[in-house]
């Protein structure tokens, strides 16, 4: 007996087949294309992510690091977590929230020399040979001036005890209450050349949602450009060294200054 199929039924298949094989396409570009809108959402809702001591910059970072959670497996805190679905950060990276669990600046900083791809720089936490987490620059402190309880008259100095560089990153500024003419303003200064952004003064903050919070440096700290340099500061000056004057010429600054002035939309002749 033959297996052959009546034509009519091979055609039938072959026409069932494509239907299939097309929906089936259809299928899994759809799946794709949610997949990369799912992925480009978690990239690019990344801007507020804090990173772990030595860092790259985010780009650089993104690049070097492969999420292998090396870096999560060492710390002793359990401070670092792995970017999951839903986080809003690149998927399988490394990032931490001060609130909840800050860095608490291990002084051999585990997490960074276990990296194996560099993403962790440890030369930009290293001076004279040695690890020194005071070198870290995973973000900046920014005082909300308007629901911190010190700013109210309020004694508090939570997060400056909570600091680890105490009177360094965090100090206390003493001024006047004017509003009752008799009582002093403890309020909180930050210094962003030495606070390391470990959340520690996050944590700690008393208020309901932290008055003090870490944002990344790029976000929390504004740029005055090669514009403005602080003359009494030769270090500031140092940014000029490989400046370059740029001149820009016009067809009215090709012209006598004078005429220029005195020509009322071509009314004075050359």
């Amino acid at each position: 007996m033959s297996n052959k199929l009546p034509e009519m039924s091979q055609k039938e298949l072959a026409r069932r087949n494509f239907f299939l094989k097309g929906a089936r396409t259809i299928g899994l570009a759809s799946l794709g294309a949610l997949m990369w809108s799912a992925y480009v959402d978690e990239v690019t809702a990344s801007s507020l992510v804090l990173r772990p001591p030595g860092a790259l910059k985010e780009d650089d970072f993104l690049a070097a690091c492969i999420k292998c959670g090396m870096c999560g497996e060492a710390c002793p805190f359990d401070t670092l977590r792995l970017a999951k679905p839903g986080d809003n950060k690149p998927l399988g990276t490394p990032f931490f929230i001060p609130r909840e669990v800050p860095c608490y600046m291990c002084p051999d900083i585990p997490c960074v020399p276990v990296c194996p791809t560099g993403a962790l720089d440890q030369n930009s936490v290293t001076t004279e040979g040695e690890l020194d987490i005071n070198l870290a620059e995973m973000g900046v402190a920014v005082v909300d001036h308007d629901n911190c309880i010190a700013y109210w008259g309020i004694q508090c100095d939570a997060c400056y005890r909570a600091c680890p560089l105490l009177g360094e990153a965090i100090t206390i500024e003493y001024t006047k209450n004017l509003r009752t003419g008799k009582h002093t303003l403890m309020k909180p200064i930050v210094h962003a050349d030495a606070c390391t952004g470990c959340g520690l003064c996050e944590q700690a903050c008393v208020t309901e949602k932290a008055a003090i919070f870490v944002l990344p440096r790029e976000v929390a700290l504004g740029k005055a450009g090669d514009y403005y340099i602080k003359g009494w500061d030769k270090n500031d000056e140092k940014r000029l060294e490989n400046a370059k004057e740029i001149t820009t010429t016009t067809e009215i600054s090709k012209r006598d200054p004078i005429d220029s002035l005195n020509d009322l939309d071509g009314l004075l002749d050359d």
